[in-house]
């Protein structure tokens, strides 16, 4: 459903926020730097700006595509010569705006990098409300495939509402029949993901967990556990969360326990770090788009 005038106002000082946000962590990030730094930087710009992060910073380095968050104490670096990804979001009473870019340090990962870019440009310049979901898929796809390089295949994008990152509608990447359209008045995230020729192309889950959400709120065997969920619950609904911003919530002696039994118990859930199959590395920009009958408005 379309939204109204006050909030189109609030995805746009969103998107502004983010944007702002986003062009500053383009300087910031470099080689060497602890990824720890590049999460907190990036969430404490958000809300220095007036917004809140719609979700953890994520900073994926080479192979790993998406969903990757710096754990509590986290020593991983962003190595020499790596592709790093930084995906950040933004709410403004619940709206979200997604956007990412991609740190290169190496001539391949910057060719990928611009790779995404024009692919992600191309689209911007050709979408339109009524545009077949088909159509978004194969104007990114053959843009990749035309330099070079393979689009992933079962990554996506995504259309985002108020507290939803993912509000229903996924925006392939790749040709193919999809019978549904965008809608003018709605927004839509719009996310290339870039590798190499002689890639799979495609991302699996990795064993290791580092974001979470809110998946039902239940009773729970320890206070310390009912303290952290109602936390939870208050501060971030239906969004996605890092465990690092749980820090603090109840005595340190206490936090690991009752984080086990959130987890344990289902009443919240984690996203699994997305690698590619074949271990090669992809870059990844993204834009948040407010869909018009004749283009877009980029929000981002």
């Amino acid at each position: 459903m379309p939204y109204d005038k006050e909030e189109l106002e609030k995805f746009r000082q969103s998107g502004k926020i983010l944007r702002e946000t986003r062009e500053e962590m383009r300087s910031y990030v470099r080689e060497n730097m602890p990824i720890i730094e590049v999460c907190e930087k990036a969430e404490g710009l958000i809300r220095q700006k007036g917004g809140k992060p719609a979700f953890p910073c994520n900073v994926s380095i080479n192979e790993v595509a998406a969903h990757y968050t710096s754990p509590p104490g986290d020593i991983a670096r962003i190595p020499e010569g790596s592709t790093a990804k930084v995906d950040i979001g933004v709410q403004v009473d619940g709206y979200v705006t997604d956007t990412a870019f991609t740190s290169a340090f190496s001539a391949e990962g910057r060719s990928m990098t611009a790779t995404a870019e024009l692919a992600l440009k191309t689209l911007i310049d050709n979408i339109h409300g009524d545009m077949a979901l088909g159509k978004i898929g194969g104007l990114i796809e053959t843009t990749i495939r035309n330099r070079g390089f393979k689009p992933i295949n079962n990554l996506t994008g995504h259309s985002v509402g108020r507290y939803l990152i993912h509000a229903g509608t996924s925006i392939p990447n790749v040709s193919g029949f999809y019978p549904n359209k965008v809608k003018t008045g709605e927004v839509y995230a719009i996310e290339p993901f870039v590798t190499l020729p002689e890639a799979a192309a495609r991302v699996e889950d990795s064993p290791k967990i580092t974001i979470y959400r809110l998946l039902k709120a239940k009773s729970t065997k320890s206070e310390a556990a009912k303290k952290m969920l109602k936390h939870i619950e208050t501060n971030f609904r239906t969004l996605p969360f890092a465990e690092r911003w749980l820090i603090g919530v109840v005595p340190a002696e206490q936090h690991k326990v009752a984080f086990k039994e959130l987890f344990t118990s289902k009443a919240i859930m984690g996203y699994p770090v997305f690698v590619e199959a074949t271990k090669k590395p992809v870059a990844q920009v993204e834009h948040t788009l407010l869909i018009k009958d004749e283009g877009c408005e980029v929000l981002t």
